[in-house]
């Protein structure tokens, strides 16, 4: 047994699923790893490329994209280490090992999900770690972000009055880049494959935080994340995140008495979702 798997879910990443290997080696510091690619049909040869200068690396090849979601299960589902870190082909360690994040851990034993401190490409803090808004705050952010992160919806929503330097337990933290305790895994359940892309990290987490798990951010490890390269330019993610959106709020926020809201709520979001198209064609 690996003292951490890894879970790379690859669709067309070019170079950067390379990159991305490299940084895991650096970051390995005496820690085995056990690297697993589920690649969604990938038509680049980006796999094929990172079997030749990675041969230790598994390969898992779908016929067809069949979402993050599912794919990434596939790769926790064929590993059995105690930790599982999932990362997108587009992101890379730049700071930290893992040994340090997993002493970590293992001194926290409710502690099912860790978050790192993720940087964009030009080296800024990307707020990956969030709380789950209230019904106003999402509704006014799922409206007024897209076009305006300054609005105090998002900000409430991303806490961006906290500059991401200290540890701190959070609502929930980006699938980009996440380290998943195994026995939490075991008993709650990995991500749900009804979402095809987007928010199922949300889900994730509060299904952990419902059962008594916590969810934690730390800044002993960074990751560098240029998003988007596997769906940049392709108009169906818009619509798959306002999807995504609405799926989290039938599951969690409209429950109960709030149940007939739903129809106002997918109004809502594939307003949200024409907008952000109509925004971006012109």
């Amino acid at each position: 047994m690996a003292d951490l798997d890894v879970v790379i879910v690859n669709y067309n990443a070019g170079g950067h699923l390379l990159a991305c290997l490299g940084a895991l080696d650096r970051a390995a510091a005496g820690t085995d790893l056990d690297v697993v690619i589920v690649d969604n049909a990938s038509r680049d040869g980006s796999a094929e490329r990172a079997l030749e200068v990675h041969p230790a690396v598994r390969l898992v090849r779908n016929e067809e994209n069949v979402g993050f979601a599912a794919a990434a299960d596939q790769g926790i589902h064929a590993t059995n280490a105690p930790w599982v870190f999932v990362v997108n082909p587009d992101a890379m360690v730049i700071a930290g090992t893992f040994a340090e994040v997993l002493t970590l851990a293992d001194a926290r034993s409710r502690v099912a999900i860790i978050g790192p401190l993720v940087r964009e490409t030009d080296g800024t803090v990307y707020p990956s770690a969030r709380r789950i808004p209230k019904l106003a705050d999402a509704l006014g952010h799922a409206l007024i972000g897209p076009f305006s992160k300054d609005n105090r919806f998002t900000q409430a929503y991303t806490l961006a009055d906290w500059d991401r330097t200290s540890e701190r337990e959070v609502d929930w933290v980006s699938g980009s880049c996440m380290f998943l305790r195994r026995d939490a895994v075991d008993r709650v359940g990995a991500f749900d494959p009804g979402y095809f892309m987007y928010a199922e990290d949300a889900d994730l987490c509060t299904r952990m935080r419902r059962e008594g798990w916590r969810v934690l951010f730390t800044p002993v490890m960074e990751v560098r994340h240029e998003r988007g390269v596997s769906t940049r330019g392709n108009p169906r993610m818009v619509w798959e995140h306002s999807r995504s959106i609405y799926r989290y709020v039938r599951k969690f926020v409209l429950t109960g008495w709030k149940r007939p809201l739903l129809p106002v709520a997918w109004l809502v979001v594939m307003a949200r979702a024409a907008l952000v198209t109509r925004g971006r064609t012109r």
